[in-house]
């Protein structure tokens, strides 16, 4: 089994009586390729899409396994992109969910560092602390795997609107939520151990 490829500061937050949540973003769009699907032979489907422009942006939570609690999956939609506020309600949102101090890891999104999230942040010292992955390194993110699953099952998705889009969307990630298997997966193909993240 691979090793955990993280500074041993983020290894001891079971020490530190933190949950660890692997955080990023992902969106859903109109303009989704399309994927093959089967259909009677000679009446191929059909797939209608309004609107080619608009979407909807999620922002994910992939909590490590914490004490005897499994893996868990949580998130926040909303049509267009996110700021910097956005992302802060997001992360209270995250700890009122989980239930304990969190160590948020993420990526070097500007909405993660800007002034207005650090500045929130270091006013809750005992709810939050924040680690950056290595840049150009989306492999080291188990939530990357999350993302990945929703946007194939919404591949051939024909919402009439983006409240819809927003819907499936949300359904896709409470699904995936339920299966913790999968879930558990994910930190294994990122190279994470199970044991010893929280």
């Amino acid at each position: 089994m691979a090793e955990a490829r993280l500074a041993p500061h983020q290894k001891g937050a079971r020490r530190s009586g933190r949950a660890i949540a692997f955080v990023d973003e992902t969106g859903s769009s109109f303009r989704a390729r399309v994927a093959s699907t089967w259909a009677p032979v000679g009446h191929p489907p059909i797939l209608r899409r309004r609107d080619k422009r608009r979407e909807v942006s999620s922002i994910v939570a992939l909590v490590a396994p914490y004490g005897h609690r499994p893996a868990r999956l949580y998130s926040r939609h909303r049509e267009g992109s996110f700021t910097s506020r956005d992302v802060i309600t997001a992360l209270r949102y995250f700890r009122r969910k989980v239930g304990c101090s969190l160590t948020i890891v993420w990526d070097g999104l500007n909405q993660h560092h800007s002034a207005e999230t650090l500045d929130s942040v270091a006013r809750h010292p005992e709810d939050f602390r924040l680690e950056r992955l290595p840049g150009y390194a989306p492999d080291l993110n188990p939530e990357e795997g999350c993302n990945g699953m929703v946007k194939a099952e919404l591949r051939n998705a024909t919402p009439d609107s983006v409240a819809e889009l927003r819907a499936q969307a949300r359904a896709s990630f409470v699904r995936l939520g339920h299966r913790h298997d999968v879930l558990a997966a994910f930190f294994l193909h990122a190279g994470l151990r199970l044991t010893g993240l929280s």
